[in-house]
């Protein structure tokens, strides 16, 4: 992405006027993001096109999630103005601007009377982020998934993500196979684990969903005064996925005892009271749109996406640390072991994670 830019480009661009204020906003690491003041305030963004080559088939995707949403909020009575994000076209009538040094940019309505947050403050906080998430997919239920772009191909194809490591281990670039021989092994035995969605998922079982694909909290808006979860944000990476991934990123992240890249691996666990109110908040969220398949499939996405984490850290540190950002020696090291310990956990709490799903399911019906 070209580090060179003039953003009074890109404001003559949508604003007939020039705006009273344009300041950098937030702390997002992919995209530029500004804050503009016009006739009200807006959320301006120079997008990564390095990441997002495909600018105008991201923003159909967008569009197209977006218009869904407004459309399934305005049937169910809700609040339309504060559903999703608002795409503020071009002065003329584009839905983003490419400046003449080739950076791409958009507006959208800065959503008012709302926050995000960093960190879960309360359990309560997790499962108004899990009923957030779900409503997205309630909304979306009848969203044609296969007609989104994938703007990242095979993201959360897990049979991919373990052959890349494969490759990683065979050509072993930079000499470093020999200090995660128990790692490699751990990945190995649980290969055929790997297949377990995809392979649900071409038996017909597993349906193809509209997903977030970035299921953190910081994604969510919150009410600033009653703490309600307002709408899902930063769409970007919305493409056809799994909702039990979707559920189970969250649960990854959100529902571990320690930090992601945690040394001390005795301190890694999976909280079950943070995975039952999540998966409570979520189950309700998605208003009896989930099947079967994939209410039962949910403890797996959390394995599953926690197990895929940490093999795309793995293969990162044997490619010498070229895609993730590390802040330390063996940082993506820390980060696989921390992950396949979280796997490790989970696995021994299984029937557990089941049984709660089981219960939630009996507690919807009655």
């Amino acid at each position: 992405m070209n580090k060179n830019f003039d953003i009074n480009k890109a404001l003559s661009a949508f604003f007939k006027d020039t705006p009273s204020y344009c300041q950098p906003y937030g702390n997002g690491h992919i995209n530029d993001t500004f804050l503009v003041v016009a006739d009200k305030r807006y959320i301006m963004q120079r997008m990564n096109t390095d990441i997002f080559p495909c600018t105008e088939k991201l923003m159909e995707n967008i569009l197209g999630v977006t218009e869904h949403i407004r459309k399934k909020t305005a049937e169910l009575h809700g609040d339309v103005s504060r559903s999703t994000l608002a795409v503020c076209p071009t002065l003329s009538g584009l839905p983003f601007f490419r400046d003449s040094d080739g950076n791409c940019w958009r507006v959208y309505e800065f959503t008012e009377g709302t926050v995000s947050l960093e960190a879960v403050r309360s359990k309560e906080d997790f499962y108004n982020c899990a009923e957030a998430f779900g409503r997205f997919q309630q909304l979306l239920s009848d969203y044609p998934a296969e007609e989104l772009y994938s703007v990242i191909p095979n993201f959360h194809n897990t049979p991919v993500r373990y052959n890349n490591l494969i490759n990683a281990i065979k050509k072993d670039t930079y000499g470093r196979l020999a200090e995660v021989s128990p790692e490699v092994d751990f990945v190995k035995a649980r290969e055929s684990f790997c297949h377990t969605l995809e392979h649900a998922f071409s038996e017909g079982t597993l349906p193809l969903r509209v997903t977030h694909n970035d299921t953190k909290l910081n994604n969510i808006l919150f009410d600033e005064k009653s703490g309600e979860a307002i709408c899902v944000i930063d769409l970007d990476t919305v493409m056809p996925g799994y909702s039990v991934n979707d559920f189970g990123d969250s649960i990854r992240f959100g529902a571990n005892t320690a930090a992601e890249d945690e040394t001390d691996l005795s301190k890694v666990s999976l909280d079950l009271d943070l995975f039952e109110a999540y998966a409570k908040g979520f189950i309700k969220g998605c208003g009896g749109k989930l099947t079967e398949k994939e209410l039962e499939l949910l403890p797996v996405g959390a394995m599953m996406m926690t197990l895929e984490c940490g093999m795309r850290f793995l293969t990162d540190y044997l490619e010498g640390d070229v895609y993730f950002k590390t802040h330390r020696q063996c940082h993506n090291l820390d980060r696989a072991r921390a992950q396949f310990a979280l796997v490790a956990d989970m696995e021994r709490k299984k029937t557990q994670m089941d049984n709660i799903i089981l219960k939630l399911k009996t507690e919807g019906r009655n």
